[in-house]
C-alpha cells in the first residue's frame, strides 16, 4: 500500500510529508488504517510537565526555601497537586509554618518562589519528541489542543516562548472553566471546542489528577510521567511512556 492511498483522507496533508506518510502506509493493512484515520480526530495535551517541564524547578524553587529554614518538602506531598492546584490538602506556605512553628512573611516567601522558578524555567527546553508528535499529528490531520489547569497567561506566554503556539487550534485554561483538574471540565470544554466527542480523542498527561479528570471526561488517556510525578502513584492510564519520544503517532495507534 502506498502514500497514494492516503490522498482520499488527508488530500493534500497526505503528501507534506512523505517520510511519515511511508512509515504508516508500511505498518498498517488497509482496514486498520481507514479505522484510525476515521475514529481519532484529536490529541489533547497538558502544559506544565508534559510539554515544558515546569514543574520541577517549581518543586526546587520551594524546596530551596525549605532548605534554609531546615526542612525538605517531600516529593510525594508536593505531587499531591501537580496538575490542579494549591489548596487544603498542600498549600506550600502553610505547610512550612506548620513545620517550622513560625509565622513565615508571605510577601518575601512567595516572591523569591516566583524568581527563581522563572530562573530555572527559562533555562529549560521543550520536553523530548514534543514537537515531533505535534508534527505528525499535523501532518495527519488531526486537530491538536492545549488544556491547562494553570492561566492563560502562563500557558500562552511559554507556548509562544518555545515556539509551540502555532500548532494548537484550541487552548483551554482555569480561566475557561469553573473547575480546574482533578475535575473533566477542562477536557469537556476543550472536546466540545473542537467539536470532537470523547472517543475521538487521546489525552496525554504527566500527573494523576489529569489523568483522573481524563478519566471522568470518558478520553483515553496516555500518561507521561516527569521527574516529579514518576515519584508517585500514578494509576488509571491507557498507556504509560517514559517520554513523548518513545513513541510516534503511527506506534499509538496500534496500541491504543
Amino acid at each position: 500500500m502506498g502514500v497514494d492511498f492516503f490522498a482520499p483522507f488527508l488530500g493534500e496533508l497526505a503528501f507534506t510529508n512523505i517520510p511519515i506518510m511511508h512509515e504508516i502506509a508500511n505498518r498498517y493493512n488497509r482496514v486498520s488504517l481507514v479505522k484510525s484515520i476515521s475514529m481519532l480526530k484529536a490529541l489533547i495535551f497538558d502544559f506544565d510537565g508534559l510539554l515544558l517541564d515546569t514543574e520541577t524547578p517549581e518543586y526546587y524553587a520551594i524546596n530551596e526555601v525549605y532548605n534554609e529554614f531546615g526542612h525538605d518538602l517531600p516529593v510525594e506531598v508536593y505531587g499531591r497537586v501537580v496538575g490542579s492546584e494549591f489548596d487544603r490538602e498542600f498549600e506550600p506556605l502553610e505547610y512550612l509554618r506548620a513545620l517550622t512553628g513560625r509565622d513565615i512573611d508571605a510577601e518575601t516567601f512567595w516572591p523569591r518562589i516566583k524568581k527563581r522558578r522563572m530562573e530555572l524555567i527559562i533555562k529549560s527546553r521543550i520536553l523530548p519528541g514534543v514537537e515531533d508528535l505535534l508534527r505528525q499529528g499535523q501532518v495527519c490531520g488531526m486537530k491538536l489542543a492545549v488544556a491547562s489547569s494553570s492561566s492563560h497567561s502562563w500557558v500562552d506566554t511559554h507556548l509562544k516562548r518555545c515556539a509551540l503556539f502555532h500548532f494548537f487550534d484550541v487552548i483551554k485554561c482555569s480561566e475557561d472553566v469553573t473547575r480546574i483538574k482533578p475535575h473533566p471540565d477542562l477536557f469537556l470544554a476543550t472536546l466540545s471546542a473542537l467539536c470532537v466527542e470523547a472517543d475521538e480523542a487521546i489525552i496525554f498527561e504527566d500527573s494523576l489528577n489529569g489523568i483522573i479528570a481524563a478519566g471522568r471526561a470518558g478520553v483515553r488517556v496516555v500518561a507521561v510521567p516527569n521527574p516529579i510525578t514518576r515519584h508517585l502513584n500514578i494509576q488509571g492510564e491507557t498507556l504509560r511512556l517514559h517520554s513523548l519520544a518513545d513513541i510516534t503517532l503511527t506506534d499509538l495507534l496500534t496500541k491504543l
